[in-house]
């Protein structure tokens, strides 16, 4: 049943992109400089990285055996948007009953985390793991790989990038300086039931 359901995913994605015969840069053969340095919060044990256009190009090449995990909050996933063969499968949830000090949100881990992501994907399959920025899919890669995933690739900018940090830049504060959407990848609102986050008692 989860072989078809990818079958048909592929096929949704897929054909448009074929139909518009959109193109993106080919994965670098050599290590990309820009790991170099990478910060420590969004490294991982296994050390495997990508940026988000060889990660596309990754999945494009043999998309049913390689699973794009989202693993940012649910509504995040649906509000700011997601790529469209990502299933999101949160590694944390938004506590709003936690105000910070600081201003940033409290996430509450997921203890199902591991058992969700095993429905989507077998641990021979290689998964490419995104959040907002980085550091929560550095986590979410480490806690794969400790459960035996052992082909988990980091897309390290993650779906909205890192600020803009220049006073004199009109997006000084926001996340446009790199990641997946600012990448000019496929990414949509569209809500795909398959790919969404259905805890079980509202999976029915």
């Amino acid at each position: 049943m989860k072989q078809a359901a990818r079958v048909f995913l592929v096929f949704l994605v897929l054909a448009p992109a074929a139909i518009a015969d959109v193109s993106n840069p080919e994965p670098t053969k050599k290590p990309d400089k820009r790991f170099d340095g990478l910060p420590e919060a969004k490294q991982t044990v296994l050390g495997l990285y990508l940026t988000p256009e060889q990660a596309h190009e990754r999945w494009k090449a043999d998309p049913m055996k390689t699973v794009v995990l989202d693993v940012r909050d649910p509504a995040e996933y649906v509000f700011v948007g997601h790529a469209p063969m990502a299933y999101n499968v949160p590694f944390a949830f938004f506590n709003p009953d936690v105000y910070p000090k600081d201003g940033k949100p409290v996430m509450t881990p997921n203890p199902d985390f591991i058992a969700s992501v095993k429905k989507v994907a077998s641990p021979d399959e290689t998964l490419l793991v995104m959040c907002r920025s980085g550091e929560r899919g550095a986590k979410a890669c480490d806690a794969l790989a400790k459960a035996g995933y052992t082909k988990v690739y980091h897309i390290f900018d993650g779906f909205e990038g890192d600020e803009i940090k220049d006073p004199q830049d009109v997006n000084n504060g926001k996340r446009m300086k790199n990641g997946w959407r600012n990448a000019g990848l496929p990414w949509t609102y569209r809500m795909n039931r398959p790919l969404l986050y259905l805890p079980e008692k509202t999976a029915k």
